[in-house]
């Protein structure tokens, strides 16, 4: 069977459990509601439901609160006993009494459904190169699978790591998980539950932290956590909502911090220029106090020349003093010369007065703060750095809203359930490298397809080696039938 035919029947399979899923959507009364954890804007919530009530974990659940209020949607992640761990988008406080719970198994379904059937539709949409590698294992007419698995066949595209003991597997992927990450490669972590996500997760930080790599940043939890912490590594730390809540609110600090710098730096623009501008006026108001003076200090040199002249004109010779006489300059002359020039000092120190008024009024509205300036080149040096004063507005300008695509971009190792992963219409549009997935065999076939969809160069899938021996059926445990399209036989 191709690829793209048993797409097509595991999506008709899919198609058929949403229709026959009505018993699984049956109201559920809870008589007590205690919230036991936050990650980001998720609350973790643990439900009493009653013994016997048949609830899939990532099954989508809407919470109906007594009264009037609003009920409020979210994700079950574990059924145990006579509790639900149920994740909800909105609180409930931290203690609530008599919740009703609807779960939409049908939904679950249909999500599942349309996912696969447009990977049949727009092969060219998804990286179904290495899933090819998983029609032989798949597809119940190939029962040759079950004879290579035993053997632990391992290639490029598609490796196997089968082994009874699950400490002895667990550090193969640990050391295959480091190789990964040195190498920067984008990697899925898939298991069937929860439970085994987050144990899965915790001997990995364990693993990254041994060989000094920082796995706090490698790492992601998708959604919250069931457990609280795992190989003493506390896994709320390494929550994909709590990763994402933390990172935004550094960004939007950040970026209040860049608003008040463009702001101070939009305000002391103006300032600058307006104290700039009388800057200059002082200028031209100085330069013209120092020609005034100039003009004054020249005709304080003639007055100074007339009076010597005057001093001691009895004493020249009557030869020089007819010469100044017919050139004008006699002692009646040189009095009205000395007037006059005085006149003129006294107009020009009018002058200067007016001037240096001026000059004083000026003077306070010219002067700059001396912190005032550098602050000034600081703000327009970090702006200049960003680009100037447009891109720091359009960065400004861009939105609030916190890019979950983005950040699961740039995570490189990301953990979640395939249930999540098939469901969630975030994983529809990021790819990744490598796809690790333990106990294999425990993942119903459509989902491991449909997770297998979004890797573009290698499969590793992990198990117990007792899975691949006896007559049961391998990738059929969770959903009854979802392993075998409608029209298929039965593998041995």
């Amino acid at each position: 069977m191709k690829l793209s035919d048993l797409l097509h029947a595991f999506a008709t399979r899919l198609a058929d459990h949403k229709d026959a899923a009505g018993g699984l959507d049956t109201l559920i009364e809870s008589r007590t509601t205690q919230k036991i954890g936050t990650a980001g804007t998720l609350h973790l919530y643990a439900m009493e439901v009653p013994a016997g009530t048949a609830i899939l974990e990532d099954v989508p659940v809407t919470i109906v609160p007594p009264g009037d209020l609003d009920p409020t949607g979210g994700f079950l992640l574990r059924r145990q006993g006579d509790t639900a761990l149920v994740q909800t988008q909105d609180t409930l406080g931290q203690s609530t009494v008599d919740n009703t719970l609807v779960p939409d198994a049908a939904e679950f379904f249909r999500l599942a459904s349309e996912r696969l059937a447009d990977m049949a539709a727009h092969p060219e949409s998804y990286a179904l190169g290495p899933a090819e590698r998983l029609v032989p294992w798949l597809d119940p007419k190939h029962r040759e699978a079950n004879a290579s698995a035993r053997t632990g066949a391992s290639a490029a595209v598609l490796t196997t790591v089968w082994h009874d003991d699950q400490a002895a597997r667990w550090t193969k992927l640990g050391t295959l998980a480091v190789n990964l990450m040195r190498h920067n490669k984008r990697v899925l972590l898939v298991a069937p539950t929860h439970d085994a996500v987050d144990h899965l997760l915790g001997f990995l930080a364990k693993t990254l932290r041994n060989a000094a790599l920082p796995f706090h940043s490698l790492l992601s939890r998708y959604e919250v956590p069931v457990l609280k912490q795992a190989e003493g590594f506390p896994l709320g730390e390494l929550g994909f909502e709590a990763q994402m809540h933390k990172f935004f609110a550094k960004s939007r600090s950040h970026k209040d911090t860049l608003r008040q710098k463009y702001e101070r730096f939009r305000e002391l623009i103006p300032i600058l220029a307006y104290k700039g501008q009388k800057q200059r006026d002082m200028d031209e108001v100085k330069l013209l106090e120092w020609r005034l003076l100039a003009q004054v200090s020249e005709f304080q040199g003639k007055i100074k020349a007339i009076d010597d002249v005057l001093a001691k004109y009895e004493r020249l010779p009557i030869w020089k003093r007819l010469g100044m006489q017919t050139m004008g300059k006699n002692v009646e002359t040189l009095g009205e010369y000395r007037k006059l020039y005085t006149g003129n000092i006294a107009a020009l120190m009018k002058e200067v007065e007016i001037a240096q008024a001026r000059i004083r009024e000026l003077s306070p509205e010219a002067a700059i703060p001396k912190e005032m300036r550098p602050e000034y080149e600081e703000l327009k040096d970090d702006i200049s750095r960003l680009g100037g004063t447009q891109k720091v507005r359009e960065m400004l300008a861009a939105s609030e809203a916190t890019n979950r695509q983005a950040f699961m971009q740039n995570k490189r190792l990301v953990a979640a359930t395939p249930g999540r992963i098939v469901t969630d219409p975030l994983f529809k549009r990021v790819r990744f490298d490598v796809l690790i997935v333990e106990d294999a065999p425990q993942v119903p076939a459509p989902f491991l397809l449909g997770v297998a969809g979004l890797i573009r160069e290698r499969i590793v899938i992990a198990g117990d080696t007792q899975d691949l021996q006896g007559p049961h059926r391998l990738w059929r445990q969770q959903y009854p039938e979802l392993s075998e399209p409608s029209h298929a036989t039965s593998a041995p």
